[in-house]
């Protein structure tokens, strides 16, 4: 009898030299990748930061170094005669008091109405939510200028012109879109066993929200608060539509009082007195920044 041989089928292996060429190809990517993205996060960062740091440099030169040389070279001496100009010309401590008040009542606002509603659309639940929802999404892409005109006449008519809540109400109104969108986002996400166990145990609606919700949306609020507060603070349009006089001034209009006669302006005083107004946002943003990202990856990454 003849042994049966049993021959595997014939495999094709590539040729060694194949391998290495693949490997080194996707090598070589990487760091073409890497050198790329580096470039381009370093020019972002020198578009972003260049300003600020010309700005805060610019505040220490003399008038006449800045008029008769070159307004881009680092100063021959630093004085600080312009921070003086700035408070002595420009009532700016009254200006950053005026915006700090608005900013403060339109953050309040925004938080607490964004909170409840969004509770009460994505938590609650009712007929028509989805619809309510919608709707306030919808107010995001409302200009604000279209309410100029019709909030003039309905705030000269109550008596509301010419105060500080004449600028903290539309600050907050336009607002709350982003925020209900960004809490609403953020709560769909909470188990609803937490809830349940909640209600199991008696707790109603507003114990829910104040022992449960609140204190889970902390990072979200300072999301919420943080991204409001830097157009609040740099508000123009409502500031200068709706104020009258002088003692309720913000600061983007308080700026205009270094303008001097015939259009002189007095540019060295002007950016001391912008380093100073932008300085406190810049410090909490620069503390608060984690906690910013957090909530925003939490409430919108996720929605």
């Amino acid at each position: 009898m003849t042994a049966s041989v049993l021959t595997a089928p014939a495999v094709s292996v590539p040729p060694p030299a194949s391998r290495p060429r693949r490997r080194r190809r996707r090598s070589t990517r990487l760091p073409v990748q890497r050198t790329l993205l580096t470039v381009t996060i370093a020019l972002i960062v020198v578009v972003q930061v260049y300003p600020l740091a010309w700005l805060f440099i610019t505040s220490f030169r003399t008038a006449a170094d800045f008029a008769g040389g070159n307004p881009f070279a680092l100063p021959s001496e630093f004085t600080l005669e312009n921070y003086e100009r700035a408070f002595a010309t420009g009532n700016l401590w009254l200006s950053i008091l005026n915006s700090l008040i608005v900013t403060l009542g339109s953050s309040v606002l925004i938080v607490v109405a964004g909170m409840m509603a969004a509770f009460a659309l994505q938590v609650l639940g009712f007929r028509f939510s989805n619809a309510v929802r919608a709707l306030f999404l919808l107010g995001i892409i409302v200009p604000v200028q279209i309410a100029l005109v019709p909030l003039f006449i309905d705030y000269s008519q109550v008596g509301l012109l010419d105060t500080h809540l004449s600028m903290i109400i539309p600050l907050a109104a336009f607002a709350l879109p982003m925020a209900v969108y960004l809490f609403s986002s953020f709560y769909e996400y909470i188990p609803r066993e937490t809830y349940e166990a909640a209600s199991l145990d008696g707790a109603g609606p507003y114990r829910i929200f104040g022992r449960i919700t609140f204190p889970l949306s902390v990072n979200t609020i300072i999301t919420v608060v943080l991204v409001n507060s830097i157009f609040i603070w740099n508000d123009f349009i409502f500031a200068n539509t709706f104020v009258l006089s002088d003692g309720l001034k913000t600061i983007p209009l308080g700026l205009q009082n270094y303008i001097g006669a015939m259009g002189n302006t007095d540019w060295t005083a002007t950016f001391a007195a912008v380093c100073v107004t932008v300085t406190p946002l810049l410090l909490v943003f620069l503390l608060l920044n984690k906690a910013m990202i957090y909530g925003l990856e939490s409430g919108a990454t996720k929605g």
